[in-house]
């Protein structure tokens, strides 16, 4: 039997782990990554023609063409993968699969589950991407990078296939997907990486972070990846002064009261641009008490940071009390006063 892979199925709009995420590990043993353009033509023919095949059926919510490429080790994580595609389809309604990256991943040096570290670069040495992997047995792995081309969401889809010697014939199976949105209201991740740079010119660090990460969010369906284009909107985003990362706990007066956030996050759940602030709640119980609470803290802190209001679409309310979590209320910008 084929080591169990501990990978994330991602859902949409919210997000269901099956098992752990591909995380940022310590580098591991010797490991190499293929880059598409090195690939030798077989590889490259195989990869595609299965990442392609893999593709069309997430955007046409092929079940059956699915659960026939999946990897054996992944066969009880289904329910997650077919929840996954079913809630990911509106971000790929309307368009067409168009592979955009191949690359191949060799992990047989380890000798054992590992977290694990490939340098994927080209022909020349200049340009490397590189991916983190969490717990990855030893075997041949593959990453396909694709889009829903003309989707008005313009959905990204992210596989993970390895490659099973085991059953009556091997060949490639997917070991883990992710489906992502391209865009947030038609603005693309380029767009808010300057919208981003304008806003830091203008003296809103707030907007100016948050509108980074959206970049960043939009810019790739995976989070396992880094690339030289990466580190460079991670690089500008550290140059913000007085950004929002560097107050928390933040704690706002509002009137006779004062209230504490204890983190702010982009939030994509509702497939917009919102932001997620997490507060300190009174303990209140009462659900009209509860949101009433939870309206005053995001006016609250609109009142403090109102250029907020033209860069997002809304925020989401979580009260914390107990270190438990409890999202409350989203709203769009307008109707919070």
């Amino acid at each position: 039997m084929f080591p169990k892979m501990r990978l994330c199925w991602r859902v949409f709009p919210a997000a269901l782990l099956v098992s752990a995420l591909l995380a940022s590990p310590a580098p591991s043993q010797a490991t190499s990554c293929t880059t598409q353009a090195e690939l030798l033509a077989p590889d490259r023919d195989a990869l595609a023609a299965v990442g392609g095949r893999i593709a069309t059926a997430i955007l046409g919510q092929d079940y059956a063409t699915l659960q026939a490429s999946l990897l054996p080790a992944e066969a009880g994580d289904w329910q997650g993968i077919h929840d996954s595609v079913e809630l990911g389809a509106p971000l790929l309604k309307g368009g067409q699969v168009q592979l955009r990256n191949l690359y191949l991943l060799d992990a047989t040096t380890l000798t054992a589950a590992a977290d694990t570290q490939f340098f994927c670069s080209n022909a020349s040495g200049s340009l490397t991407v590189t991916m983190n992997m969490h717990a990855l047995p030893p075997g041949r792995y593959a990453v396909i990078l694709a889009d829903a081309a003309g989707a008005p969401q313009a959905g990204q889809i992210g596989l993970v296939l390895a490659w099973d010697p085991t059953g009556a014939t091997a060949g490639w199976k997917l070991a883990g997907l992710n489906v992502r949105q391209g865009n947030f209201d038609g603005h693309d991740g380029v767009w808010y990486w300057s919208r981003a740079r304008e806003l830091m010119k203008d003296g809103q660090p707030w907007s100016a972070w948050f509108s980074y990460e959206a970049a960043r969010y939009l810019l790739l369906p995976v989070d396992f990846i880094s690339s030289p284009n990466l580190d460079k909107l991670g690089q500008e985003q550290a140059l913000i002064k007085n950004s929002p990362q560097d107050v928390y706990p933040y704690s706002m007066q509002d009137g006779d009261r004062t209230w504490k956030i204890e983190s702010i996050r982009l939030d994509a759940s509702l497939r917009q641009a919102d932001l997620a602030v997490v507060y300190e709640s009174t303990g209140v119980t009462d659900p009209a008490a509860v949101r009433t609470e939870a309206g005053a803290v995001l006016s609250a802190l609109l009142k403090v940071h109102p250029e907020l209001r033209q860069s997002f679409h809304g925020m989401w309310a979580v009260a914390e009390k107990d270190g438990k979590r409890t999202p409350v209320i989203e709203l769009p910008m307008g109707q919070i006063p």
